[in-house]
């Protein structure tokens, strides 16, 4: 199976033709949680495993499997590409089974970067920008994870989507980034695991929910979630009011850091974002 080779990523009937042609699907997040070597004695030799971006993250040696990974892009082009490490990522995954990149956009201000910035690779696009526009809110953009298993759900493949590592829990050695909408994803990744149309891959720990209707009678688990609601609108608002306190302590100490930081050089992505703005005025 060949990735699809639209340049647009308009092509979605071509791209879910390829996988299709797998049983099982598995992405694997850049998490703590994520095993990858149990992940491979649960699905099989057959499953496609997707892996995101920084790779280096959950694996530690070659994989050999067959696997895709999905190179997110940002405003400068594909992170991989404009950070230099699509070397440092692909020797851990040029196997017998690697079938190439997936350049990934689902934000507006995203833009692909071409095939031949991905060296001696097969490299395929996809475009899911308006699969989430009016949808995901629009202050955030969604992750890679998020953004390519609700497509998979939504095509109807016929074949098992499994989500590995998927938390939205930062650890303590990697952090979550602000510019995506965690709570939003979580709460349509669980209900798509409710609803059959994904899997998440291990044991499933039962929901404070579901254990509180179950101990008391003639109580759903709509009703408890209608009163977890106000519990925790109660409990942020009080959150917010101690947030405003250290706001306030700390005013000195964020005003000599931003002027601190203005003094920093420019990253590599701000340049290459001025230089494309110098050269294509319109």
């Amino acid at each position: 199976m060949t990735l699809p080779v639209s340049q647009t990523g308009s092509d979605h009937a071509a791209w879910a033709d390829f996988f299709r042609g797998f049983p099982a699907i598995v992405l694997v997040a850049n998490s703590d949680a994520a095993d990858v070597a149990a992940l491979r004695r649960e699905y099989g030799s057959a499953a496609l495993f997707v892996f995101f971006n920084k790779v280096y993250k959950v694996l530690s040696q070659p994989f050999e499997g067959n696997s895709l990974l999905v190179a997110r892009s940002s405003q400068a082009g594909a992170n991989i590409v404009y950070r230099k490490e699509v070397e440092d990522v692909l020797r851990l995954l040029r196997g017998r089974g690697f079938r190439g990149i997936l350049n990934l956009k689902a934000g507006d201000a995203e833009r692909f970067s071409p095939a031949q910035e991905f060296g001696a690779v097969d490299v395929g696009y996809l475009d899911l920008v308006e699969r989430f526009t009016g949808f995901y809110p629009a202050t955030h953009v969604p992750t890679s994870g998020f953004a390519l298993a609700l497509w998979l759900a939504e095509q109807e493949l016929g074949t098992r989507v499994v989500l590995a590592g998927f938390t939205a829990k930062r650890s303590l050695r990697w952090k979550l980034f602000t510019d995506h909408e965690w709570t939003f994803e979580q709460v349509v990744q669980r209900l798509m695991v409710r609803t059959g149309r994904i899997e998440v891959a291990g044991a499933m720990p039962a929901g404070s929910i579901s254990a509180i209707a179950g101990r008391f009678d003639g109580i759903s688990e709509a009703e408890v979630a209608l009163v977890a609601s106000d519990v925790l609108s109660e409990r942020l608002e009080s959150a917010n009011v101690a947030i405003d306190g250290l706001i306030a302590l700390t005013r000195l100490q964020r005003r000599f850091d931003s002027a601190l930081r203005a003094l920093k050089p420019k990253t590599r992505k701000a340049r290459l974002l001025e230089k494309e703005k110098a050269e294509n005025p319109g």
